[in-house]
């Protein structure tokens, strides 16, 4: 009877302390599912992207009786060529504008890539994908790849996007020889930070070719047939080349000059591997002077960037200058010609400008000089000048014809409320010719605002 006793308070001894374990074991999981769950959560929470809103209108008024754009589109140059629709379809018009607003999404998706999205809204509503890339994080040797949708890395201003320009409206060397945005594209980018005592990075690009304003521009087929008579047309449009169709190389250096200076300089080449240009030289379509073209472009450009942080309050005497200089040459053959045609129906040969095969070569550059200097808390003056065209002549089929240069001067004043909020005023004095040597002046005034609403991120150096 002892021993059953015995045995029987040891049993239940093991049972009570079997239970407790149970009990102990299910707090202890609870606890650990809880401190998971809650690591899941603020997990989740850091991979939330970062949005901002990018707010932007104006007021313009010109000379020209709310022509100014047109006269600016129209530029004499060696890109010039025939318009649809998209290409002035951004264009200023006098009065009230609404500017592109930008929705910017970016953020850390693990610890080997960034990502970032840019969706542009223009004042129609229409709504177009600027950036869509991810970038590598952890690659060794100071290697980096960007892939997607990006803005190239050559010169300087070009990988800004407009809300962080100086000045309302871009330059006249980028809106000539790259177009109103830049050169914008999808591929894949590799960037190398070299290990070296002062800052040197080298890239290159590999780029689709698609959509582009003016360096690789590739002519709409349907654009093609409105304008040359298939019926009376000599040799054939060119087909698009498979992409990818770009191609850049870039690099930028900065030596140490301490913490309150910096100084860079890039240089940089880039090449289309085919563009096209549909010309018409009246105006009036299908009617035998009208010509296609096919060859391949090349750019050459530099930079050189000079900041001083005066470490006043709010960017009072904070100075900053920048010089880009580009240099466009193409190389083009005739592949189709309109062919007149008399009222009797008969072929006029001698109407068509150019032979199928004929060369057409053409070279033309432009440059962009502006400074900016805080004259006061918060307050930003800032001057430009810049000019396409000093160099702007064509060779058609041995025959050299020389365009006018354009040329700007512009003063602008902006005022920061805050590092959100931008108001400023712009005032702009141009001298602009066009393809029949006609030099119009054209005086501008812009009213802008710019706000930025929720996070972003900082500004590109």
């Amino acid at each position: 009877a002892s021993f059953t006793k015995t045995l029987s308070r040891q049993y239940a001894l093991i049972t009570l302390y079997s239970i407790s374990s149970v009990l102990c074991t299910n707090l202890l999981l609870q606890q650990n599912a809880y401190a998971d769950n809650n690591n899941m959560l603020s997990a989740a929470s850091q991979f939330n992207p970062s949005i901002s809103l990018i707010l932007d209108g104006n007021y313009v008024h010109d000379n020209k009786k709310g022509k100014a754009s047109n006269y600016l589109d129209e530029i004499a140059g060696i890109s010039h060529t025939v318009h649809d629709a998209h290409d002035h379809e951004q264009s200023l018009e006098q009065g009230f504008n609404l500017g592109e607003s930008e929705l910017v999404m970016s953020a850390i998706v693990d610890p080997y890539f960034d990502g970032k999205l840019t969706l542009s809204i223009d004042g129609q509503g229409s709504t177009e994908l600027e950036e869509a890339w991810l970038q590598t994080r952890m690659l060794p040797a100071g290697l980096k790849v960007k892939m997607g949708k990006f803005l190239s890395d050559i010169g300087y201003l070009n990988n800004q996007h407009s809300h962080t320009w100086d000045f309302a409206d871009q330059n006249l060397a980028y809106s000539s020889l790259l177009g109103e945005h830049g050169l914008m594209d999808t591929g894949l980018q590799v960037t190398w930070l070299a290990p070296t005592p002062f800052y040197a990075l080298l890239g290159i690009e590999t780029l689709q070719g698609n959509n582009q304003e003016r360096f690789g521009a590739l002519v709409d087929e349907e654009l093609n047939h409105e304008t040359i008579n298939e019926t009376n047309m000599l040799g054939s449009f060119a087909e698009q080349k498979a992409g990818p169709r770009l191609n850049t190389i870039f690099a930028k250096f900065s030596p140490d000059l301490g913490s309150n200076h910096t100084l860079q300089w890039g240089l940089s080449y880039a090449q289309a591997k085919q563009y096209q240009q549909l010309l018409n030289e009246d105006g009036v379509v299908q009617n035998g002077d009208e010509l296609a073209l096919d060859g391949k472009q090349r750019l050459l450009a530099s930079d050189i960037v000079y900041k001083w942080d005066s470490t006043g309050e709010d960017g009072q005497g904070d100075f900053k200058v920048i010089f880009e200089y580009l240099k466009l040459k193409k190389e083009m053959n005739v592949v189709a010609s309109g062919v007149g045609v008399d009222t009797d129906g008969d072929t006029v040969l001698d109407t068509f400008p150019l032979a199928i095969g004929s060369k057409v070569t053409g070279k033309q550059d432009g440059y962009n000089l502006q400074a900016s200097y805080g004259i006061a808390p918060r307050w930003q003056l800032s001057l430009r000048h810049d000019a396409t065209g000093h160099t702007n002549e064509l060779n058609q089929a041995g025959s050299n014809i020389s365009f006018k240069d354009s040329s700007r001067n512009s003063l602008a004043i902006s005022f920061y409320a805050s590092e959100f909020s931008r108001l400023r005023v712009q005032a702009s004095q141009a001298n602009l010719a066009d393809e029949t040597g006609k030099v119009e002046k054209v005086n501008q005034v812009f009213l802008q605002y710019t706000h930025s609403l929720g996070a972003h991120g900082a500004h590109k150096f």
